[in-house]
């Protein structure tokens, strides 16, 4: 009778043990679940806020066309339509680059949320991590993806030392500039269109070869007004009115002195 109490007991250890066993299995299942998860969550967070377009690239494009482009069609009162890759509602961070407040030479601010920054990269990182949602992630938004055709290495490899011209890479970008020719300025819209179209070909498209020739920007760009014809403006403004005193008080003296040299004479 012993016996068999104690072999009851025993099972009955056993089978407790199993059923612990079984639930602390259990839990540790369930954790891992939910730590595999909250990962996989996590790492889907992370590609959520991934853009695959190169916002430094598209702001030396956006520059460009401002400096080099925009002048000329501004000059031609030509307005652009959003089926140009060029128009403004096509560039993803435009929005957010017009919402950069520069206060200072060390102070960028965030015109959404006010935040400062000391560096402009730094608010750029802002924009990336608190404001992504007000991106147009479409993927013909991306502005970057023309700066072959707009020569923007040209302009961000200015003080690097040149690469071998590829041929192919040169027919490419040209293939590339002269779409956005036509498509941004159809010859069949007439005359501001035409020489739009045949100014952007001369001034994006010629240089697209491997001959060394053709420069990029051969009509020129924006024109700035120098600082040095600023300050002698400046400069000029000042002296003027204390030019203008030292000759009235010149002739005024002048003509004490005559009238003195007649009151003695008349004496």
């Amino acid at each position: 009778m012993g016996g068999a109490s104690a072999a009851a007991i025993t099972s009955l250890i056993f089978l407790i043990l199993l059923t612990l066993d079984a639930s602390l299995a259990g839990k540790i299942t369930s954790e891992l679940e939910s730590s595999a998860a909250a990962r996989t969550l996590k790492q889907v967070n992370e590609h959520a806020h991934e853009v695959h377009c190169s916002r430094e690239r598209s702001r030396a494009a956006w520059e460009i066309t401002e400096e080099y482009l925009m002048p000329f069609v501004e000059q031609e009162k030509y307005q652009i339509s959003q089926a140009c890759r060029l128009h403004p509602e096509n560039d993803m961070f435009r929005d957010q680059e017009e919402h950069k407040i520069h206060v200072d030479i060390n102070e960028w601010r965030c015109g959404y949320c006010k935040k400062s920054f000391r560096v402009e990269k730094f608010l750029d990182k802002h924009f990336d991590s608190r404001h992504y949602n007000l991106l147009n992630v479409s993927s013909s938004k991306c502005l970057a993806d023309l700066c072959g055709a707009l020569h923007c290495d040209f302009i961000i490899n200015s003080k690097s030392t040149k690469t071998k011209c590829n041929p192919a890479a040169a027919a490419r970008n040209r293939h590339l500039c002269e779409s956005l020719a036509d498509r941004c300025f159809p010859v069949s819209q007439g005359l501001s269109a035409s020489r739009l179209h045949e100014f952007f070909l001369r001034q994006f498209c010629d240089a697209h070869t491997c001959n060394g020739k053709k420069k990029p920007f051969a009509k020129g760009g924006k024109k700035h007004t120098s600082i040095f014809y600023l300050a002698i403006s400046i400069l000029t403004l000042m002296l003027l009115p204390l030019f203008y005193i030292i000759i009235y008080l010149s002739q005024r003296d002048m003509r004490g002195k005559q009238e003195l040299k007649r009151i003695k004479k008349s004496g």
